[in-house]
């Protein structure tokens, strides 16, 4: 018998807590397309205002940990989702449903994970991926760590958010594929970087160069957003992706790295050129930005 059929209500109310730069569009597209009613939580009372729109309701943490079957949250690391869920624990009770969205290291996610469990709690690690835009359009990749049942349970929810939910493997595999694809994406950013470099000093300006590579085989994501969007414009915004948000996720690979024994040689580059982004001032901008540390004019 399937968790839902054994112990588990029907999903009635939602709860979101933590309405930044991705949670705010994802909690309005849940609003506008689970037809379920959602009540929310952000420290801001800006956000709340703004989903009031679309029937949101703000809350108490207490309310929503209380009141909701399914609890999705969206918060900067790791430490604030292990604050926040010890803040919900008294009030939740066995069979409903708790899903970090956010970014979090895969030992952190693993004992949230089993502590819920051992009290009837479902819990799902479901990480999201792409840019702000992606989440502004619902349009979002999402990496899912959970129970074969908890998943299935959890994703028509989830795509009101995202067009591509991914079922990874159990609690802590949708971090782990978050984590190294976001891994990939900050080291083929610096490469990026190093190439406008070169070709800067070899008589090849970046808005030949990046356009040109776009129709090759060094076509890629990386290239066409970060490079074509954010480097060849030289426009580093904050509250995008900020140098500091790269530094914790890529933290937590590094941490992947020495529990496994692994030589990661070219992360821990990115990351001192990462360290040296933020020592320079530029902690606070879209990550893209280690460009002028590696390209400096």
């Amino acid at each position: 018998m399937s968790e839902q059929s054994a112990t588990n209500p029907p999903i009635a109310t939602i709860g979101f807590i933590g309405l930044g730069v991705m949670g705010e569009p994802m909690c309005g597209h849940l609003a506008r397309r689970a037809g379920l009613p959602v009540l929310a939580h952000d420290l801001r009372a800006e956000p709340l205002g703004r989903l009031e729109q679309y029937g949101v309701k703000p809350a108490a943490l207490a309310d929503i940990a209380s009141g909701c079957d399914l609890i999705l949250l969206s918060l900067p690391d790791g430490k604030a989702v292990d604050a926040v869920v010890s803040q919900l624990e008294p009030n939740l009770r066995a069979g409903q449903c708790v899903v970090d969205t956010s970014t979090s290291s895969v030992d952190l996610t693993r004992r949230i994970g089993a502590r819920l469990t051992a009290k009837g709690i479902l819990f799902a690690d479901a990480p999201v991926a792409r840019t702000r835009e992606a989440a502004a359009k619902g349009e979002l990749s999402i990496m899912v760590g959970a129970t074969a049942d908890t998943f299935a349970r959890i994703r028509p929810i989830l795509e009101t958010m995202g067009t591509d939910v991914t079922h990874c493997g159990p609690v802590g595999c949708g971090q782990v594929v978050k984590i190294l694809n976001n891994m990939l994406v900050f080291q083929h950013t610096a490469a990026l970087a190093e190439a406008i470099a070169l070709g800067r000093r070899n008589g090849v300006p970046a808005d030949v160069l990046l356009p040109t590579m776009a129709m090759g085989s060094g076509d890629s994501f990386v290239l066409r957003n970060h490079g074509m969007k954010a480097m060849l414009p030289g426009v580093f915004p904050e509250r995008a992706f900020s140098t500091r948000y790269a530094m914790k996720d890529l933290s937590y690979a590094l941490e992947m790295a020495d529990a496994a024994g692994l030589d990661v040689a070219a992360a821990r580059l990115t990351m001192q050129r990462l360290k040296r982004a933020d020592e320079a001032g530029y902690g606070d901008q879209y990550h893209p930005v280690v460009l002028k540390v590696i390209d400096p004019q």
